[in-house]
């Protein structure tokens, strides 16, 4: 582009930093450009300098250094607590016990003293018949009458601020590791300077003079555009991206998950995430000896550590469920069931508790609800697990509800999804028989995306549910992985602003 075409493009504010720099006659910083070229605001400078440069007109250089200031002013003056302690065992002889060290310390210094002066080599401490003793090494005599290297540096602290070129590096991160002691902040430095192409234009000869950058009613309306000067605009120069505002992708992706479920006739549900161990567990015929139930899996809860059960009537044929089938035509697990057990309260590993709770107060056809809510289990926290995340849960319970039935309900929410190759294979769950897994074909393997199943009578007879109750849940993080390509699920609840501002929207 001609310097010609380029003067008549730049704005007023881009002007002014140029007359200055020309005016300054060397490399200047924003606050000398701000002084000289009659601007309102600093920011000003370096907004304009900062479209010079995507112009090719000047150059930013910038540098960096850190400076350290003392935090606690006073540490100066109380002196360091292995300082105090060096002195103090200087007095007694070289030797004192750590039970005499209240005299000159508190409680909480005792530990930092001894600690420090053992790691600078001012002191041996040993155990003697169940008593601390420190001794002061050579190295701890010869600092006796003379400053320590971090002292030195204290002591020029408290006087003035100082920068990484004019103290020891392995001082300051000594000091840096001692809590509340100094603070550390970086000092960013920026000189701006006029390029060849830079030269050219201003040789052209720059005139400040006001100029429209854009278009109001007003103009259009009074005619007056006709006598205001524009200024030009060149297509070609960097503009930087505009995001718009979004929700986040998980929240976007649940609530796909909600509008595709709400149009195939289902409402939403939930519950509360402490429960009692009985609908998380009893009621779901899940043995209280099943490995899910372990510490290593469940989270227990301390405050409240037990939640009763107040349906007496309930508890005693969920009882009978357990111990001999009740009159399910089941043989039940054959144990002595415990109420106490029962009653542990926890945080909810799976959302069936919503929806075994909702039969409950609803026994009769139809029942048509789904629940997308967090649940809670002791995983440790990987690639593919975290202890904390959500499950898509539902349940079909009508007169002639079937697994086929099932079959295609499932299909038909993954193929909305975007899977359109989906099967069940056979599986095993303590609470539906038939039971399945459901998996989705993606990038050419299966992936499991969670389980499916038919309630067993043990589970529903005890509600008085009388029709088949058709159930599911599914991994809901674990289908954001498949849908974003990703390998770690961990990736989706970090706050990478760039990423989420890239994200598609669908």
């Amino acid at each position: 582009m001609k310097a010609s075409e380029t003067l008549q493009e730049l704005s007023p504010q881009e002007k002014r930093v140029l007359i200055a720099l020309h005016q300054i006659g060397r490399p200047a910083t924003p606050e000398e450009v701000f002084e000289i070229g009659d601007f309102s605001q600093q920011v000003e400078v370096m907004n304009a300098a900062s479209w010079l440069q995507s112009k090719g007109l000047i150059v930013i250089q910038e540098s960096a250094r850190k400076s350290y200031s003392l935090r606690n002013r006073e540490v100066v003056s109380e002196r360091l607590p292995e300082r105090k302690v060096l002195d103090f065992a200087h007095e007694k002889g070289g030797m004192v016990e750590s039970s005499e060290l209240t005299k000159i310390l508190r409680t909480e210094e005792i530990s930092i003293a001894i600690g420090w002066l053992k790691r600078k080599g001012l002191a041996d401490i040993e155990k003697s018949d169940g008593k601390i003793v420190i001794s002061i090494t050579p190295k701890g005599e010869s600092m006796s009458g003379s400053m320590m290297d971090d002292e030195r540096v204290l002591l020029d602290l408290s006087q003035n601020d100082l920068s990484e070129d004019e103290v020891d590096g392995k001082i300051i991160s000594q000091l840096k590791s001692r809590q509340d002691l100094i603070s550390e902040r970086l000092i960013v430095s920026r000189k701006l300077s006029l390029t060849d192409a830079a030269r050219e234009v201003v040789d052209l000869g720059i005139e400040l003079k006001d100029e429209v950058a854009q278009i109001a009613p007003e103009l259009l309306q009074t005619g007056r555009w006709k006598e205001v000067t524009f200024r030009k605009y060149d297509v070609r120069t960097f503009a930087p991206s505009v995001y718009p505002g979004k929700k986040h992708p998980l929240t976007r992706m649940a609530d796909e998950v909600r509008r595709i479920f709400v149009q195939m006739g289902f409402t939403e549900i939930d519950d509360e995430y402490v429960q009692p161990a009985f609908w998380n567990m009893d009621a779901l015929f899940t043995p209280q000896d099943h490995p899910a139930r372990d510490l290593q899996d469940t989270f227990y809860l301390k405050n409240p550590a037990r939640i009763e059960i107040d349906d007496e009537e309930l508890i005693r044929v969920v009882k009978s469920v357990h111990e001999d089938g009740w009159n399910t035509g089941s043989l039940g697990w054959r144990y002595e069931w415990s109420r106490e057990e029962a009653e542990r309260a926890l945080l909810r590993t799976h959302t069936t508790v919503c929806t075994i709770k909702y039969l409950a107060k609803n026994p009769d056809p139809p029942v048509k609800v789904f629940s997308l809510s967090r649940i809670f289990r002791n995983e440790a926290i990987d690639t593919t697990h975290l202890p904390e995340f959500v499950q898509i849960e539902g349940i079909i319970m009508e007169k002639g509800a079937s697994f086929d039935m099932l079959c295609g309900v499932l299909r038909e929410f993954y193929r909305q999804m975007g899977f359109e190759e989906v099967r069940l294979r056979p599986g095993y769950f303590p609470y539906t028989e038939p039971s399945a897994e459901v998996e989705v074909h993606y990038n050419g393997k299966w992936m499991e995306l969670g389980g499916a199943g038919v309630f067993r009578p043990e589970v529903t007879a005890p509600f008085g549910v009388r029709y088949p109750v058709l159930a599911w849940g599914l991994g809901f993080e674990r289908l954001a992985m498949l849908r974003w390509n990703l390998t770690d699920i961990r990736e989706l609840y970090i706050s990478d602003i760039d990423l989420l501002r890239k994200s598609p929207i669908f």
